[in-house]
């Protein structure tokens, strides 16, 4: 039984297929061209946290490939009144094809899946957010061409986002290039680990120097949901790290913008810049149903 808790549960070619196959899906679609190979299949979404582009992606690309998706939301199901997770796996996988979780610890979705009978994807976790990279990437390349080879720089909070872009190196093979403020930087050991599995990256303290050169350029706000009281504080701590025009003339002068959303502009990005010509936000908020289509035909059509 796989299961995609991280980007790199799949291998780099297999990645590589769900994007190839994203595209085919993404064109019988606005050709009107009907494609349901998950007829009769269900998907459970579980939810602790809110969402907007996560629920309404998974529960449309489902209807759409002729399955259902079923929303269960933790303060409206066992799993919120104290069911071990052990419990609750056994239970729901034996009912549906599928579980997509997005929560808070990352645990979670590893014991979940360590007791699950069918494929567990993650919707995400304060860990990682497999599900948006391949959106992304796969945003990137229709607008570009390949990513490999070219350069990405994150700004900001060394988050769930960055340790996605973090693991898409490995997986893609573009260079990343990273700046956080002190003490808000990525994962140590995820970032070991994936430098010993080859990716390319380097860590920046200063903005114009991660941007330098860059291909596509990528932030997310910088309180992350569960983080909303250190809110304050990390406004001073970040107050260096906003994506501008400024940040963005140090970038190669055909580059992208991307945000995973929801936005804060004047806070992480201006208005000038996610509103901009280089700003690909929005069909990066679309890709991610055409991403998703493409991993759940990969994981429960197998």
């Amino acid at each position: 039984m796989r299961h995609f808790l991280t980007l790199l549960d799949v291998s780099g070619d297999e990645a590589r297929l769900i994007l190839k196959r994203a595209a085919k899906i993404k064109r019988k679609l606005k050709e009107g061209k009907a494609h349901r190979p998950l007829e009769g299949k269900t998907l459970g979404m579980i939810f602790d946290k809110a969402s907007t582009r996560t629920r309404v992606s998974f529960e449309v690309g489902m209807y759409q490939l002729g399955g259902h998706a079923l929303f269960l939301h933790s303060d409206t199901t066992q799993l919120g009144r104290g069911e071990p997770l052990e419990d609750s796996a056994r239970v729901l996988s034996g009912m549906v094809d599928g579980i997509m979780i997005r929560t808070f610890g990352h645990d979670i979705v590893q014991k979940f899946s360590q007791h699950s009978k069918v494929p567990v994807i993650n919707g995400l976790t304060d860990l990682t957010h497999p599900c948006q990279i391949l959106a992304d990437v796969f945003t990137y390349e229709e607008h570009r061409g390949s990513i490999e080879g070219k350069t990405v720089a994150w700004i900001g909070d060394g988050n769930n986002m960055a340790h996605s872009w973090i693991n898409g190196a490995v997986s893609f093979g573009y260079k990343l290039k990273l700046a956080c403020p002190a003490g808000y930087g990525p994962d140590e050991k995820l970032l070991a680990a994936a430098r010993i599995l080859g990716a390319d990256v380097c860590m920046f303290d200063d903005t114009a120097e991660a941007a330098n050169g860059a291909d596509l350029v990528t932030t997310d706000v910088w309180a992350s949901m569960g983080q909303e009281a250190e809110q304050a504080e990390r406004e001073k701590a970040f107050a260096d790290f906003q994506v501008n025009d400024r940040v963005m003339s140090f970038a190669s002068a055909d580059a992208l913008f991307m945000h995973c959303l929801p936005a804060h502009r004047g806070e992480e990005v201006t208005a000038s810049v996610i509103d901009g010509s280089q700003s690909v936000v929005w069909d990066e908020a679309e890709n991610r149903l055409h991403a998703q289509k493409a991993l759940l035909e990969f994981f429960m059509c197998h």
